[in-house]
């Protein structure tokens, strides 16, 4: 079982501060928040966690997989603009939107299509991601990427040029990690900095979808972004699209 804590301190260091927003390009911010554990049977592995916040030219904002609620956090974030969307972009990554729609009871619901039935808490969903079909046309374009393992909404900030990834891919810093097992595993899995990927389990998942992936890869890189932003790991500040082509070989 890998620990919470190794010699005295946590598995995995956080991308500190957390809970701040942190801003990113003209009309974008992220949020790191705190860890969370997942995996299968006893076997919970640590993940640090990332929200992205889409400031649209209505001056209404986007919460893209949103972190842990705390009333402090939702202050700092209403000083930009109102919350109007929380955005659950695959069946993993929603966890905590049940909490933030309590508390902007307002704010709509967007998910990918089978979530409700995969989600380990109830959550109400207002509008699903299909397709290309945005809910902002004028702002974000949007990219769903279905695979056998999990379906993933792909947003790209056209303003800023960013790319906002959930689990597409991972790339967890070595030098974060203090379990040995766990640097192990994720170097293992193909997830580790300065090469993080999807995991070999997830790429396995899209071997009968090759197509599609290769097409929804070539559109990211058509949209050409100058940063691609992750929800767990060292995210891309520059040469984005060059990241692309590198985490996404595989498919290519």
């Amino acid at each position: 079982m890998l620990h919470r804590h190794v010699n005295g301190r946590s598995t995995l260091d956080l991308y500190e501060p957390i809970n701040v927003l942190k801003p990113v390009a003209p009309d974008l911010w992220i949020v790191d928040g705190s860890e969370v554990r997942f995996g299968l049977g006893w076997l919970k592995f640590p993940f640090s966690t990332r929200m992205t916040i889409v400031r649209l030219r209505s001056g209404e904002l986007v919460l893209h997989s949103p972190v842990a609620y705390s009333s402090a956090l939702r202050s700092a974030i209403e000083i930009l603009g109102p919350i109007r969307y929380l955005v659950a972009p695959n069946s993993l990554h929603y966890w905590w939107v049940p909490d933030w729609k309590a508390a902007v009871p307002a704010a709509k619901v967007l998910a990918v299509r089978g979530l409700t039935r995969r989600a380990k808490r109830r959550i109400d969903v207002d509008t699903l991601l299909v397709g290309r079909h945005s809910p902002w046309p004028d702002d974000v374009d949007l990219l769903v990427v279905r695979g056998d393992m999990l379906t993933e909404a792909v947003l790209f900030h056209r303003g800023s040029r960013t790319l906002i990834l959930t689990d597409l891919i991972e790339n967890f810093e070595p030098s974060r990690i203090h379990s040995w097992l766990l640097r192990l595993l994720v170097k293992l899995a193909g997830a580790a900095d300065p090469d993080g990927k999807a995991p070999i389990d997830m790429r396995l998942s899209f071997f009968g979808r090759r197509t599609a992936l290769r097409l929804a890869v070539r559109q990211m890189l058509d949209w050409d972004p100058e940063r691609v932003i992750v929800s767990h790991g060292r995210w891309y500040e520059t040469d984005g699209a060059s990241e692309l082509r590198r985490a996404f070989r595989w498919a290519l």
